[in-house]
């Protein structure tokens, strides 16, 4: 294989990388925490779009049981929204062991 042919290939897998990271981007995950009284949105781009908290967790003097619920569901939310981007990206590359820093 010449060289050519090896940037037309990168070029290629380039291509493909961009188009699964917008299809990540797109794709929405939701986690939950305290049996379904936490429930947060994230997308592929790692941003959170939605929390939903159910009223009766709500309670004036236990506010860090609140706080700790919704962190365990924002993590939740974060590592499925991770796994579905490694899942599209791996697709791309084959898995071939190939890692991108700021992707994963």
């Amino acid at each position: 294989m010449n060289i050519q042919q090896m940037m037309k290939q990168a070029q290629k897998m380039q291509k493909k990388m961009e188009e699964a990271q917008a299809e990540a981007a797109l794709e929405v995950v939701e986690a939950t925490a305290g049996g379904g009284m936490i429930t947060v949105k994230v997308n592929g781009k790692q941003e959170i779009v939605g929390i939903t908290i159910e009223k009766d967790v709500v309670d004036p003097e236990d506010v860090e049981m609140l706080q700790d619920l919704i962190l365990a569901a924002v993590n939740e939310g974060l590592k499925k929204s991770q796994e579905v981007v490694q899942q599209k990206m791996s697709a791309v590359t084959g898995n071939l062991g190939i890692n991108f820093p700021g992707m994963f």
